[in-house]
């Protein structure tokens, strides 16, 4: 497989002032959301949802930099993480599904007992694609923060948008890219994985092939 693209745009003048130095790069984008979000900050006071929501991107924040990969935004009850900025692809897809994986199984005992406790039903939703991405500075001159844009930014959080909670809905150049790496090095229980039928995310006019890590309830189906 060919090593990812970087080209970089020239700048103008007074770049500073106008826009930032945005790096063409290929990588593995993860988007991560909550479940029931809008149901417990119903029933709940807002300093009780945030220390909630404080232990919810714990849980997503240690299984992404455990695996490799890096934060680029968090906002109200979702996360977006990139893996492998400018490595080989089939590395980071296993890294991504690794790391999504792990959201599921930590916080599942997390939800149990906010359940048992507050009364709520919550779990975690996940999109992983990859591709190729703009890795750069955006925001108001003196907020910039670092972060990724792009088609394949899009695809990642409309499969996050369509996974039931506690799966991880991903692309046919994730499942090609594990494909290409083959089995996981670490010993343990294999992944369960399922090929579902075409899927149109919104606002794209093709049906993609996906693949999904499954939450229970569609494996009983």
């Amino acid at each position: 497989m060919p090593g990812p693209n970087h080209s970089s745009l020239p700048l103008p003048p007074d770049a500073s002032l106008s826009f930032s130095r945005a790096e063409t790069t290929c990588a593995t984008v993860l988007f991560a959301d909550l479940r029931g979000y809008t149901g417990l900050a119903e029933v709940l006071q807002p300093v009780r949802v945030a220390g909630l929501l404080d232990e919810f991107f714990d849980v997503l924040t240690r299984a992404t930099e455990r695996n490799g990969g890096e934060v680029f935004h968090m906002a109200g009850d979702s996360m977006m993480a990139g893996f492998g900025i400018g490595a080989p692809l089939h590395r980071c897809a296993r890294e991504a599904l690794n790391a999504g994986h792990a959201m599921l199984r930590n916080f599942a005992p997390i939800g149990l007992r906010w359940r048992q406790e507050l009364a709520v039903d919550t779990g975690i939703g996940i999109g992983v694609h990859q591709g190729e991405v703009a890795i750069c500075l955006h925001g108001p001159s003196g907020r910039q923060a670092r972060t990724l844009v792009g088609d394949t930014v899009n695809v990642a959080a409309r499969l996050c948008g369509r996974a039931r909670a506690g799966e991880v809905l991903f692309s046919a150049a994730v499942a090609s890219a594990l494909e290409a790496d083959g089995p996981p090095e670490k010993a343990g229980a294999p992944m369960q994985i399922l090929h579902l039928p075409q899927l149109r995310l919104r606002g794209r006019s093709a049906l993609i092939d996906i693949w999904c890590v499954p939450a229970a309830k569609r494996v009983l189906l």
